[in-house]
């Protein structure tokens, strides 16, 4: 059994939409995914019943949370926790990765 993988962003085949490519590498207890947001593209408020990291690589915006709002830029990371709700208004093109587990994970 293999127990290492190497992947390569450029052959992960994309899904989305035609305002956001997503990426995803699945793992057992959670997926790593790349997503490039266009300019302008509104993130309706949402939660997830999983916990999630990502991380700004580049572009910038605005993601509102409970606790008030938060600017995007290269460098961010933000975590959430199961069920926290948020949105987001991407000012530029933006380039996050996310870390999301699985439920219980």
């Amino acid at each position: 059994m293999t127990k290492t993988s190497v992947y390569n962003w450029n052959d992960v085949t994309p899904y989305g939409d035609e305002k956001a490519d997503r990426r995803v590498i699945a793992g057992k207890a959670g997926d790593l995914k790349r997503v490039f947001v266009k300019a302008g593209t509104v993130a309706a408020q949402h939660s997830h019943d999983f916990e999630q990291f990502f991380m700004v690589l580049e572009g910038t915006g605005v993601l509102t949370i409970a606790e008030g709002e938060v600017v995007l830029a290269p460098g961010v990371v933000v975590h959430f926790a199961p069920n926290a709700w948020h949105s987001a208004l991407f000012h530029s093109d933006t380039v996050l990765v996310e870390v999301n587990f699985a439920k219980g994970g």
